[in-house]
């Protein structure tokens, strides 16, 4: 492959970095064709993009980047899958999902909510991190609960006055 042709790939991938809020390193080497296709299909499925990327190149473009991942140079060895996408859990969903059937891929390393994530041991926590919109949903419904109760407790009262003052008015009479 000449320079040129080099620099072009990555460009784009700078361009995809730049532009992706989130993605994962992963090692999908030693899969065969069936169970690559069936890991690409539930990519693209999850509106997840996978590429499988040369590490050399791969490296220049997160040096020429927006973000600061030196902790995931050490990761680039051996066959490298990176997975974009605008919803953080989402890879780490599908990657424990698919190895319930398979051994691979492992997570080498991802950025996620502007954290670096190094290994596969970090998968658990990968799952368990909430997207921008489910954080924003608990904050709504913690925000509702208390006003759900207010309103609830005056509606209540309403009744208990509604009764008091009915039996102070047939008292008069």
């Amino acid at each position: 492959m000449k320079r040129e042709e080099k620099d072009i790939i990555v460009n784009d991938l700078v361009d995809q970095l730049n532009n992706a809020t989130h993605f994962y390193l992963a090692d999908a080497s030693e899969l065969n064709a069936e169970r690559t296709s069936l890991l690409r299909r539930k990519c693209f499925e999850s509106n997840i993009k996978m590429l499988v990327v040369k590490n050399t190149l791969l490296k220049r473009a997160l040096e020429k980047s927006d973000y600061e991942v030196e902790e995931l140079y050490k990761v680039l060895e051996g066959p490298t899958a990176i997975m974009f996408t605008e919803t953080g859990n989402a890879p780490a969903k599908l990657l424990k999902e698919f190895r319930k059937t398979n051994a691979k891929p492992i997570l080498k390393g991802a950025y996620v909510e502007e954290s670096v994530y190094v290994g596969d041991d970090q998968l658990e926590a990968l799952v368990n991190v909430k997207s921008k919109e489910e954080l924003l949903g608990d904050l709504i419904a913690l925000l509702q609960s208390p006003m759900r109760t207010v309103i609830s407790q005056l509606k209540s009262g309403n009744n208990i006055l509604a009764g008091v003052l009915e039996t102070l008015s047939d008292k008069k009479e």
